[in-house]
């Protein structure tokens, strides 16, 4: 006989370490990064390589990762101002409409990474409703290139990271992949 027992064990999050070397030669930004995540439970490898190649696209001091989908009310990335505002927001995957909104009303620098297999139904649906919000950029991972990236996915990873024109060529002892994205709404607006 089964009993039910009561208070049952919440699953925890996978803690993943990574040290990264950073070109982004777009940018002018080279760094060596040291970044521990913590993948939630329900969240793939797919979605967290995806958190940490947009992390790397718009490294600066300022940067970190929030507690992602254990915060519902938070970006999975974000940057904050000395006197706490939050001056860059970053959503990965397909984010409602109505949440990007919210989000443009506190951060004047919103960034969309879209990167599944449903991302294009997605786009096809928002795209109109996105236009009209300043300050939103929408990029989109191919999904083939980062079902290669998440294959490179190891609890404790030494990375290294070259992006250049729009390609991001990633590096890691047990192979190499190529990231590449398209731009499908582009603010024109940068982080100060």
């Amino acid at each position: 006989m089964l009993t039910l027992i009561e208070g049952s064990v919440a699953l925890k999050p996978t803690i993943y370490k990574l040290r990264i070397t950073l070109a982004d030669i777009d940018r002018d930004h080279y760094d060596s990064l040291g970044l521990t995540i913590a993948r939630h439970p329900s969240e793939t490898l797919e979605r967290m390589m995806a958190r940490v190649l947009a992390f790397c696209m718009n490294a600066r001091e300022t940067l970190l990762f929030t507690k992602g989908l254990a915060a519902v009310e938070e970006p999975d990335i974000w940057a904050r101002t000395l006197d706490d505002r939050i001056s860059l927001w970053i959503d990965v995957g397909e984010p409602l409409v109505d949440r990007i909104k919210k989000a443009s009303r506190v951060s004047p620098v919103v960034k969309v990474y879209s990167f599944n297999s449903k991302s294009d139904a997605w786009w096809s649906q928002a795209r109109e409703k996105f236009n009209g919000l300043g300050g939103v950029s929408v990029f989109q991972f191919h999904w083939q290139s980062v079902q290669a990236l998440a294959a490179l996915a190891k609890r404790t990873m030494d990375l290294s990271v070259t992006i250049t024109d729009g390609t991001a060529y990633v590096a890691a002892g047990t192979g190499e992949c190529e990231v590449v994205w398209s731009v499908l709404q582009e603010s024109g607006l940068e982080e100060n």
